[in-house]
């Protein structure tokens, strides 16, 4: 899909490597696998527009991921649930959890 704003799958992919880089893991993505891996440590992104929901964060937790990324932040459950489980949640740079 182009729109005004380019080719949206490759800015997320893009947003993906530099995250990876930035935390010093390596980015591989996939469906069904997480977008980056550091060591036993699995990585989850997310370049959306809006706060990312609790049940993505459920998603990502039964691919095994504990450190979940997001550009825009998540919502307050989202949050909660990934405190809950010690998960490592960042808003771009701040950690949150």
């Amino acid at each position: 899909m182009n729109n005004k704003k380019g080719h949206p799958q490759k800015r997320g992919i893009a947003y993906e490597k530099q995250k990876a880089r930035d935390h010093g893991a390596k980015h591989i993505g996939g469906p069904g696998k997480p977008d980056a891996v550091k060591g036993s440590q699995k990585l989850e992104m997310k370049s959306w527009q809006n706060p990312v929901p609790r049940p993505e964060v459920v998603k990502a937790r039964r691919k095994g991921v504990t450190k979940f990324i997001s550009k825009s932040g998540f919502t307050t459950p989202a949050v909660a649930y990934g405190k809950e489980r010690g998960m490592k949640l960042y808003k771009g740079k701040k950690k949150l959890t």
